[in-house]
């Protein structure tokens, strides 16, 4: 079985070393995103299952990114942790209804990070497990 991958989308690089730094427990490819629109190329060609996603970027803002790919057949069942320094309740809202699935704010603590990230990762292992097993049952429906 392969590796989770993770995207690391922030126009910081500071911030990006530091997230690796932080994963580095967790056996993951991760790949790097600078900006908005550089999140949506690399999602094309690194498919990840996770991208911790910054929201003050260049290009396309995190709420902007994060409601595409939720809106995308393709990639709505990507793992979107936002990242970021926002804190007020009104950008926890807005992170929401953009469709991420978690929320965390910086200064981000190490081990939050990795738990969450564990967390999420076998969310998607069991969604996916589940939607494989939904495409057999339909297969073995159709061929009744």
């Amino acid at each position: 079985m392969s590796l989770p991958k993770i995207l690391i989308a922030d126009d910081n690089a500071q911030n990006r070393e530091l997230l690796e730094a932080f994963l580095a427990r967790i056996e993951c490819d991760t790949a790097f995103a600078v900006d908005g629109q550089d999140t949506l190329n690399k999602v094309e060609s690194f498919r990840p299952d996770l991208i911790l996603l910054d929201v003050m970027m260049p290009k396309l803002n995190g709420f902007e990114v994060c409601r595409k790919l939720k809106s995308d057949k393709t990639t709505s069942r990507i793992m979107i942790l936002m990242v970021t320094a926002l804190s007020e309740l009104g950008d926890i809202e807005r992170a929401v209804e953009a469709g991420t699935d978690d929320f965390l704010s910086k200064p981000v603590n190490s081990f939050e990070l990795q738990k969450r990230v564990e967390n999420m990762l076998k969310l998607k292992g069991t969604e996916d497990e589940l939607e494989r097993l939904r495409a057999y049952i339909r297969e073995m429906e159709e061929t009744k």
